[in-house]
């Protein structure tokens, strides 16, 4: 418990301490999401579905009744409903930040960082190190007040004032429905971000000469494909969000999707001391939109610019894939079976501080001259993540864009100058690095940027990407082994990490 002062009791610690050194779940499936009441009013509804039944616990609650529906059965009429469409071409926005350690304050800037020549329809965003990782923080109480400043900053940035000039002219660009009798409905609006000259011959290498021709000239629409569902006044919600120490991921998606994400689970696995407290690991959000599942994991892997601390964090990114798992305790037999691990997706997206460096035998005073050259792809053939992925031991059949920005880190705080370059610093000097990296896994992903942010909030320059992402609105193939139902029947529990179904996969 915390005193008045905010500060942690000396009696509450031994028992946090042990529950994390333990590795015992305190919460950790539990997230923040925008789910409104008259949501739940409508789920509790087909509780009472003839062919339906469950297990009500004794303490009733709001929150139970959001997990539990989840699950839910569909009513005869949702399931005789056939979709008109098999699939839907999606614009997905990917942001990562390490912040340092530095709480937000209300006039920080956002909406630079999150603008895209069109606007996105799922925002994932992450963050490192939004709280300081000192010895209370890691061991201690989750302090949960930064968590919510950048939040509040994330939805006043994605949801401005409808009055706002700068807000109709962003979002006329939103997905719109295609008609064939009015073709300027996929238009889209002449906002773009600074770009430098290498950035735009990276983009023409990516997309090829028709696309990025169309992109150059306002639209960054995939490739001709079926058309798009209309957006509702260009609102977000959040869909999930979920804290770990300094670790912060949260998924935001606009209004007319949020009603087809179902099967949200949340994944967290300790890295840091001894290999299991937070300071260091991962998060993972699972979520079905429509029938394609995703997964998004937000990391910040161990950190070191010493020789053999690229295989620590090999080691980090396989425990990670190995320990992280989503329990489905209750579903409908009739429905596949979601992803428990994350590989299982059809959709990952890797993204966070991964803390790869350059080479340590390379020598300073050619890397000190290549960045006065800008000679980023010089410098990249000393990657760490370029070097350990090519010998295939570590993201074997990840995909990650090509880079033509600068080293995302180290940077002297509001200042554009690297630790590095900087002999007068009190900082330990770090080699300049791009520690900052988003990769995918699975089919129907087109990268359409891959670029970094120039904020000074931080040590680290935050970095984001654009994907064109195709989404099944339809089983393809109901034959799958996912779809094999559980030999026993549903259940439910508020504690869905330990009381699972005893037989059948989970």
């Amino acid at each position: 418990m915390r005193t008045e002062t905010g500060k942690m009791s000396k009696s509450s610690w031994p028992r946090l301490v042990a529950r994390k050194w333990l590795n015992i779940q305190n919460g950790d499936e539990e997230f923040h999401s925008d789910y409104a009441i008259e949501e739940q009013t409508q789920r509790r509804k087909s509780l009472l579905d003839e062919n339906y039944c469950v297990i009500v616990p004794e303490e009733f609650s709001e929150e139970w009744l959001m997990e539990a529906t989840n699950g839910l059965k569909p009513s005869k009429a949702e399931r005789e409903a056939t979709p008109v469409l098999d699939n839907l071409n999606l614009r997905m926005f990917v942001g990562t930040w390490n912040v340092g350690g530095e709480s937000p304050n209300e006039g920080l800037n956002l909406r630079d960082w999150l603008r895209t020549p069109a606007p996105a329809d799922i925002y994932v965003l992450g963050f490192q190190e939004i709280v300081p990782l000192n010895a209370g923080n890691v061991l201690g109480a989750e302090d949960n007040g930064p968590a919510a400043k950048w939040v509040s900053l994330i939805r006043q940035a994605l949801n401005r004032n409808k009055n706002d000039h700068e807000f109709v002219k962003h979002n006329s660009n939103a997905t719109q429905v295609k008609h064939p009798c009015d073709p300027q409905l996929d238009q889209q609006a002449s906002l773009k971000p600074r770009l430098s000259f290498s950035d735009l011959l990276s983009l023409e290498d990516e997309l090829g000469q028709e696309d990025f021709e169309r992109l150059i000239k306002g639209s960054v629409d995939a490739s001709p494909g079926p058309p798009c569902i209309s957006p509702m006044h260009g609102h977000y919600c959040l869909a999930a969000s979920k804290q770990m120490v300094g670790i912060f991921l949260c998924v935001w998606v606009r209004a007319h999707l949020y009603e087809h994400i179902s099967d949200i689970k949340v994944s967290c696995v300790g890295r840091g001391i001894m290999g299991y407290l937070g300071n260091k690991g991962s998060i993972s959000i699972s979520m079905t939109l429509h029938k394609t599942t995703f997964c998004f994991v937000c990391t910040h892997l161990t950190s070191g610019e010493k020789e053999g601390d690229e295989v620590k964090r090999n080691l980090d990114v396989s425990e990670i894939l190995r320990r992280s798992r989503f329990y489905h305790s209750f579903r409908d037999a009739t429905l596949p079976i979601p992803p428990s691990s994350i590989l299982e997706h059809d959709k990952v997206i890797w993204l966070g501080d991964l803390n790869y460096r350059l080479a340590s035998t390379s020598n300073c005073n050619d890397i000190h001259e290549l960045l006065n050259k800008n000679d980023w792809q010089a410098l990249l053939e000393k990657d760490q993540l370029r070097i350990e992925q090519k010998a295939g031991r570590v993201f074997k059949g990840w995909e990650e864009g090509r880079i033509y920005f600068a080293p995302t880190y180290k940077y002297l705080t509001n200042s554009d100058h690297y630790v590095h370059q900087t002999f007068n610093s009190k900082e330990k000097r770090r080699t300049p690095a791009w520690c900052d990296r988003i990769l995918w896994k699975g089919k129907g992903l087109k990268q359409m940027w891959y670029v970094r942010g120039e904020s000074k909030f931080s040590d680290h320059r935050p970095v984001y990407s654009l994907f064109s992402v195709q989404v099944d609105l339809a089983n393809k193939n109901p034959t799958s082994k996912n779809t094999t139902p559980r030999s026993c029947p549903p259940r439910i529990s508020t504690n869905t990490a330990t009381k699972k179904c005893d037989q059948g996969p989970s």
